[in-house]
Parts: structure tokens; C-alpha cells; sequence
């Protein structure tokens, strides 16, 4: 049965369960999805979808009044021996199998993007080495679209680096055939002015595992829907994240794990920490377990720790259950300020104050960071957290 942590009395976040009797039922979680901009009326912010987003810093992305221009973004693909590395029209059949778009942005990049980028990672190759794909900004506008495809049994790792700045409207989709494993690692580390928002979409087949990572430091405003569907039974998704937060930032995480197969397990792990005036952090976790959906096995977990005064979270996890017949399911949301407990084990063995709060907050991130599994990330996020840190006392 389905259950849910209360949330701490003051934080701003709240969480909801529902029980459909039948599979019909229409929810915010089951909204229409459509590749047509014009499905989808200009979003006035009063919308549950866009309650939390500051419209007026999307630069356009919204209404569609903002033109891609030609210094949007380059990029650049590093892929092993063997990996298929593909650039598309719009008519290529692979582009839009892992989802449709949800949103108006979404469907704006879909019907702007001019090429695609295809990525093929053969059936029962298995890669050593992770394919890098570095996007960088110069300061102009891009819509953009991005397939990597997983053949049955196949097994890769993924590292998505955003740099630079750009207003940039992407969809992203990640199938995987039956056994296939993937690794996701998605930075957001762009300069302080950029925009970007996008939707991941993930089709896991039979037997497959699916892992993302989404870490999320730079830019002015960033919204990412990362989304997950089963092919088949026996699918695993594991969704973690990482955000830090700063002054004037909007950093919004949107998810939604539809459980629409049988016997199938999603975990999800959100972390972020904020500071300074008016930074602001959102994580909405949607969790729809379909009728058909019998034996699923789910959790998801959202934690904030708030380090300054002049910080805002918004936290909101959801849980719709259409039968009965499931494993687990759950969610948990907690949103704080530093542990006393821990501040004063560390102070009273003679850490000084400042040096025992990064240690606390390194001991938050380093579950998340110790699991992403490739050396090179692991180190430069814990240089960034470090970084972020000293920012924080400066």
C-alpha cells in the first residue's frame, strides 16, 4: 500500500496521494501530451504546470517570440569505438519514440529543431569508456533534439555537459531495448544569464536498467522534465539529482515516472541545497502507477537543506495508484536548515564552525556524487560544491 512522510511544519512543501477507482481518471499527471505547439495555449503562470516558474525570465521560450539564431549552441560528440553517431532531418522515424511533449517549450523545440542528433549504441555492446556529448552556449538561442538508442543487451554511460550561455529549448530521449543498461549524467553548469529547459524522455524495454543523474549548478533559470515509461516488464529506473541553488537562481526539476507495465521499479533520490536572497529550488516527483501496473515496486525522496536566509523551496511529491496489487510505493520530502545534532558533534572535537557546515553539506551531496560512477564528474562536481561553499562564507 502506498504511504507518505509528513512533511516538517514550515518548509513550503507539500505532497499528495490519490487512489483511482478507475484508469480513466483525468489527472495533472495524465495530461494530453502532443508534438503540435498549438495544442497547447500560451501558459499565463496561473496553470498548476507553470505555477512556480517565473515566466518573464524564459526569454521568450513560452509564447514563441523567441528566434533560434545561428551562435545558439555547438555540439560536440566523443564516442567509443563502435558507437553510431548520427546527425538527422526531422522525418528520421527514431526521433520522438521515447515521448511526446508535455508542455508547450517542449513542444516548441520539437517543432523548431532543424536537426537531430542520433546516437546508436549497437545490440550487446558494451562500452568501457563514456560517450561524451558537450553542449556549449555563445550566447544565442537553439532549439534542439537528441536520441540515444540502446540495442537489446547493450550496456553505456552517458555524460550530457552543458557550458556556456544560451537560451536553449531541448528534448532529449533515451530508449533502451530489452536488457539493455544505461547511465545518465546530465550537467547543468552553464554561465550566470542562461535559460534552459527541457524534457528527458526515457522508453525502458524489458529486463532494462535505466540510471539518470541530472546536476544542476549554473545558469539564471533552468526546467527540466525528466520522464520514464516502460516497454516492457521487469524495468528498472533508478532517477538522481543534484542541485546547488544560488542568489537569484531558478533551478526547477519536474518528474514523472509512469508505471504502465507490470512488475516494473523506480527509485528517485533528489538533493539540493540553496542560498542566498531569493533563490529558489522546485522538485515536483509525480508517481502514476496504472492499472495494469501490478507488482511495481516504487519510492521517491526529495531533501533540501537551506543554508541562508532568503531562500525558497518548493517541494512536491505525488503518488496516483490505479490498483492495488503493487510491491511498495511511497514518497518522502523534507526540506531544513543545518542538523544541530551534527553541528555540534563536530564543533566540540575542535572544527570551527565554518569548516563543520561544509562538512555537513559535502556529507549531504556525497551519497549522490560517490554513485555517478565516472571519476572525472565525481571530482569536478566536488570541486564545484567546494566552490560553491566558499562562496557562501566569502
Amino acid at each position: 500500500m502506498a504511504e507518505a512522510q509528513n512533511i516538517p511544519v514550515g518548509s513550503t512543501t507539500a505532497g499528495q496521494i490519490a487512489v483511482a477507482a478507475e484508469s480513466t481518471v483525468a489527472t495533472r499527471m495524465s495530461a494530453p501530451a502532443s508534438f503540435d505547439v498549438a495544442d497547447f495555449p500560451v501558459p499565463h503562470g496561473r496553470e498548476e504546470e507553470w505555477r512556480f516558474t517565473p515566466l518573464e525570465r524564459l526569454r521568450g521560450l513560452h509564447d514563441g517570440t523567441a528566434v533560434a539564431t545561428g551562435d545558439g549552441v555547438k555540439v560536440d560528440v566523443d564516442a567509443p569505438e563502435g558507437v553510431v553517431v548520427e546527425t538527422v532531418g526531422r522525418d528520421d522515424a527514431r526521433i520522438g519514440r521515447a515521448g511526446t511533449p508535455v508542455d508547450r517549450v517542449a513542444a516548441q523545440a520539437y517543432s523548431a529543431f532543424e536537426k537531430a542528433g542520433v546516437i546508436t549504441v549497437p545490440k550487446e555492446t558494451v562500452l568501457t569508456e563514456p560517450i561524451r556529448i558537450a553542449v556549449h552556449g555563445a550566447g544565442g538561442t537553439a532549439y534542439a533534439h537528441q536520441v540515444v538508442e540502446l540495442g537489446a543487451f547493450a550496456e553505456a554511460v552517458v555524460v550530457i555537459d552543458h557550458t556556456g550561455d544560451a537560451v536553449l529549448a531541448a528534448n532529449v530521449d533515451y530508449v533502451l531495448g530489452d536488457g539493455a543498461k544505461l547511465t545518465v549524467v546530465s550537467v547543468q553548469d552553464w554561465d550566470d544569464k542562461a535559460v534552459h529547459v527541457g524534457q528527458h524522455n526515457a522508453l525502458v524495454g524489458r529486463d532494462a536498467t535505466f540510471k539518470s543523474f541530472v546536476v544542476t549548478f549554473g545558469g539564471d533559470l533552468v526546467r527540466l522534465h525528466p520522464r520514464v515509461a516502460y516497454a516492457g516488464p521487469g524495468g528498472e529506473a533508478e532517477l538522481f539529482g543534484l542541485y546547488f541553488t544560488d542568489a537569484g537562481q531558478h533551478q526547477e526539476h519536474r518528474l514523472l515516472v509512469d508505471h504502465n507495465v507490470p512488475h516494473c521499479k523506480s527509485n528517485v533520490v533528489y538533493k539540493g541545497a540553496l542560498q542566498g536572497d531569493d533563490a529558489h529550488a522546485v522538485w515536483i516527483g509525480d508517481v502514476l502507477i496504472e492499472a495494469a501496473a501490478e507488482g511495481t515496486d516504487t519510492y521517491e525522496m526529495n531533501r533540501n537543506l537551506v543554508l541562508t536566509d532568503g531562500a525558497r523551496v518548493d517541494s512536491v511529491p505525488n503518488l496516483e495508484i490505479e490498483t492495488g496489487e503493487i510491491v511498495g510505493a511511497g514518497h518522502a520530502s523534507a526540506t531544513g536548515r543545518f542538523d544541530d545534532e551534527q553541528l555540534f558533534y563536530l564543533m566540540a572535537r575542535g572544527i570551527p564552525e565554518i569548516d563543520a557546515r561544509r562538512l555537513v553539506v559535502r556529507g549531504f551531496f556525497a551519497e549522490l556524487v560517490q554513485q555517478i560512477g565516472v571519476s572525472d564528474i565525481e571530482e569536478r562536481l566536488l570541486a564545484k560544491i567546494e566552490e560553491e561553499l566558499e562562496a557562501s562564507v566569502a
